[in-house]
């Protein structure tokens, strides 16, 4: 593993690929299918415009001159995608998936600027597949050209989906779900091309101590919605998967701080228990990460 600086700035369309018609529906932890079921989490205020992730905000600019806006926190939302996205090298026209798609927003705004020939979204959980159909209607309408993006129902660690079927794997703030991430890191393996380049952000735990702690200061880890997965340890797990180069990059400075900063400006945004992410950054208990990989060659 090698530990890089956080980040400074900003032929042919291969064949659709095929995959298992009638994948089984997940057997999901309660907190989790709950989450992302009924109390739909992309349309709390936090999260706004129907992303759902703490957002990368280093890319927006004047930031720490002035309020943040509703319109800077979608900004950041998608410069987190875009950050990961901007690891992948020559995307255009190459197949790429998105392993925990939410709405499928970052799915579309990944064909949008990056031209990809096709994308595939998965997803653990059947409403969010059934949302992400519809945010998406228009690109997947039959009379919009050669489809070009599939959702698909299906967990991390068993994905319903060929082998060596994407040029591209990543994952935006969804791996900290994840109770198998040695199963994940497997499938990434498995359906990655050979030589196909991996990419992931989220949050996890910076010290051993924190696998304790975090439970007893944020309620998503105390309830079994997250997981508090040790950073050295997922490295570890994705390179014993097979993954070539693994490096991970800490992003927190430019999620943690702006994020609550935004949160405390909003009334009704400010008693809420996200406020308690930076107290767990700045005691060196959590951190964000962007960590990317490759598969092996042929």
């Amino acid at each position: 593993m090698t530990q890089q600086p956080p980040p400074a700035g900003g032929p042919d369309r291969p064949g659709h690929p095929d995959h298992p018609d009638g994948a089984a529906r997940p057997d999901l932890p309660e907190r989790v299918a709950a989450t992302y079921g009924e109390e739909d989490l992309s349309t709390v205020p936090a999260f706004a415009g129907g992303f759902i992730n703490f957002g990368y905000w280093a890319w927006l600019p004047e930031l720490a001159d002035r309020p943040l806006t509703e319109e800077d926190r979608v900004r950041s939302e998608q410069d987190l995608y875009r950050l990961v996205l901007d690891t992948f090298d020559r995307p255009r026209g190459r197949t790429a998936l998105e392993v925990g798609c939410g709405r499928g927003l970052g799915c579309a705004l990944a064909l949008r600027e990056f031209d990809f020939g096709s994308l595939i979204g998965l997803d653990a959980h059947p409403d969010q597949i059934a949302r992400a159909l519809e945010a998406n209607a228009e690109l997947l309408r039959e009379d919009a050209g050669p489809r070009r993006l599939e959702f698909v129902l299906g967990p991390a660690q068993r994905m319903p989906l060929p082998d060596a079927c994407a040029d591209f794997v990543y994952s935006v703030e969804a791996a900290q779900h994840f109770r198998d991430l040695a199963g994940f890191a497997r499938e990434a393996v498995r359906v990655l091309r050979p030589a196909g380049q991996f990419a992931l952000t989220t949050f996890f735990a910076r010290v051993p101590e924190a696998v304790r702690v975090l439970p007893e200061l944020l309620p998503p880890y105390a309830d079994g919605l997250d997981v508090p997965h040790l950073v050295d340890d997922v490295a570890a797990t994705f390179d014993a998967a097979g993954l070539r180069d693994v490096a991970v990059t800490p992003i927190g400075d430019g999620v943690w701080e702006p994020y609550d900063r935004y949160m405390e400006q909003r009334p009704e945004l400010r008693d809420k228990w996200p406020r308690q992410y930076l107290t767990a950054y700045q005691t060196g208990l959590l951190d964000y990460y962007l960590i990317t990989a490759a598969a092996p060659g042929e």
